[in-house]
């Protein structure tokens, strides 16, 4: 199908192809995806020092040192994202500085850096969660079905 397509195709936009096929640039795939590894990865290794920080400074336990841990994260990207240090960590590792938590955090400040101009109330507020918004919704929505699970499973499984 492929090649009946091709052979479709005028002179011009077979040679304009050919053109656009030798201009394009060609991304480095294996090093994009070393890099976002290693830097994803670091963004986790800070989160198990502060996580370990807090079990062993202030007494929280493996459960409940999670929560504090994120938000410390999520804290500490948003101060980078108004500095303007967190673009340039995500320019250079990618997807390895979106995935983890931090990258929630990016989203929602950089929209609101964005909007600013708009005013605080239809700038900031309206299109601060555009971006995170389907997130927050997909966490609430997916914690939600889950404790629907659980309590069935424990109220007829005997969990």
């Amino acid at each position: 199908m492929a090649n009946n397509k091709k052979k479709n195709l005028t002179p011009v936009q077979q040679e304009y192809q050919k053109l656009q096929k030798e201009k394009e640039t060609k991304r480095p795939i294996f090093i994009n995806c070393v890099k976002a590894f290693f830097v994803g990865g670091f963004i986790c290794l800070i989160g198990q020092f502060i996580q370990m920080f807090m079990i062993y400074q202030f007494d929280f336990t493996d459960q409940t040192a999670g929560n504090p841990t994120v938000a410390i994260l999520i804290f500490i990207s948003m101060l980078l994202t108004g500095f303007g240090v967190y673009e340039r960590i995500g320019q250079f590792a990618g997807a390895g500085s979106a995935v983890p938590v931090t990258g929630f955090g990016n989203a929602v400040v950089s929209a609101a850096i964005e909007h600013r101009s708009e005013g605080f109330v239809l700038g900031v507020g309206g299109n601060m969660f555009k971006l995170a918004g389907s997130v927050i919704v997909f966490g609430v929505f997916s914690a939600f079905v889950i404790a629907l699970i659980k309590t069935i499973l424990i109220k007829w499984g005997g969990l």
